[in-house]
């Protein structure tokens, strides 16, 4: 696949990051999204790189959601897509099924270890169906993931939990991303310790 000047990155370790807000009423106008923003402020806290957004806000049709993720990560050379809502039983809650169809792989680990954090506060949590897929294309590939559509578990979900001191006790979600983006060949992804902190294996640590 050729890649177009879109996927030019300012910096070498630049991360170039797709944010979609799946929501029917706020795609109309009925309310204002609150996901990405709080979304997007959490992440140019944690990581530490150059950040490239990429914003969509949709409504919930699986088809729509499918070709958001695919535009974001074949035309704009995203290393990591983030969705938020349309992931709980009710029928327009589609975006885990539209995440499917865009993805190559499952990575069902993350969703799993949402699901735990979530347990923590709010016994319906079980009702999130939330996934993560990669979406690999000649050339690339990059890490989508399914986060709720609330600002406060969106910060709960990717930092985790953690004690009154703020020692860890159930890891966030976004420490085993770097290291993902790493595997997948994306660029090196390092993040400010005091919100999360990157797990790596020694041997891939670079100094």
């Amino acid at each position: 696949m050729k890649h177009t000047e879109a996927w030019k990155r300012n910096a070498p370790n630049e991360i170039k990051i797709g944010l979609i807000s799946v929501s029917d009423r706020a795609s109309k106008g009925v309310y204002q999204d609150e996901g990405i923003p709080a979304l997007q402020a959490w992440l140019m806290k944690a990581i530490s790189n150059p950040c490239a957004f990429h914003e969509r806000l949709i409504a919930d049709e699986a088809e729509v959601v499918t070709e958001t993720i695919v535009e974001l990560v074949d035309d704009l050379g995203c290393d990591l897509v983030f969705t938020t809502g349309g992931t709980g039983p009710s029928r327009r809650d589609v975006t885990p099924e539209a995440t499917l169809d865009a993805g190559t792989r499952e990575m069902p680990g993350f969703g799993e270890q949402m699901r735990q954090i979530s347990l923590s506060f709010v016994p319906t949590a079980i009702l999130s169906r939330q996934i993560a897929v990669l979406r690999e294309i000649d050339g690339h590939a990059a890490l989508v993931i399914n986060l709720p559509g609330q600002p406060k578990a969106i910060a709960e979900t990717l930092e985790g939990l953690k004690d009154a001191e703020g020692t860890s006790l159930v890891p966030g979600i976004f420490s085993a991303v770097p290291y993902c983006i790493d595997l997948i060949g994306g660029p090196y992804i390092e993040t400010d310790e005091a919100i999360i902190k990157a797990f790596r294996p020694k041997s891939a640590i670079k100094k």
